[in-house]
């Protein structure tokens, strides 16, 4: 990959760019994001956790792992969550660098499965994610696909 995937843990000074960048897409209050984020930094061996990817000084990928993206399963953790990447970035695996990286990650520290909350049917699949099962977001209407990755 020709970009840098930064952990915010280790890179504190990130976390207002980050923060404004995740709320710009996802729309969860900034506050939110910056409270998390600060947590990691405070926690670099647990969850949250949070990851960008560079291109020079500007985001153009990134995602969370929390415990629980807003469903009714919190058996079912940690979480990856807000996966994004800039429009003029995709198709090109950059999403798949990042959630690799971010599992061998998390194995690292020991936790070989994570769990992720998405309306997508294909994507995920790519990069070793299995359909586990649909579970109910918060305030949401419709049932949700919940998947499953397991790292050896």
């Amino acid at each position: 990959m020709r970009y840098r995937i930064i952990k915010l843990a280790e890179n504190e000074s990130l976390i207002e760019q980050a923060s404004e960048w995740f709320h710009q897409k996802w729309k969860i209050p900034k506050a939110a994001y910056i409270e998390s984020m600060k947590e990691c930094v405070e926690n670099t061996h647990s969850i949250p956790q949070w990851y960008v990817i560079m291109n020079g000084g500007t985001i153009i990928a990134g995602l969370g792992v929390i415990e629980n993206d807003f469903h009714d399963r919190k058996d079912l953790t940690p979480n990856v969550c807000a996966v994004y990447v800039e429009k003029e970035y995709r198709n090109q695996g950059i999403a798949g660098e990042l959630l690799e990286f971010v599992c061998q990650d998390f194995k690292s520290k020991d936790i070989h499965t994570l769990y992720l909350v998405t309306d997508h049917t294909s994507f995920y699949e790519r990069y070793g994610w299995e359909f586990l099962c649909m579970v109910q977001g918060d305030g949401e209407p419709e049932m949700t696909r919940m998947y499953i990755h397991q790292e050896q």
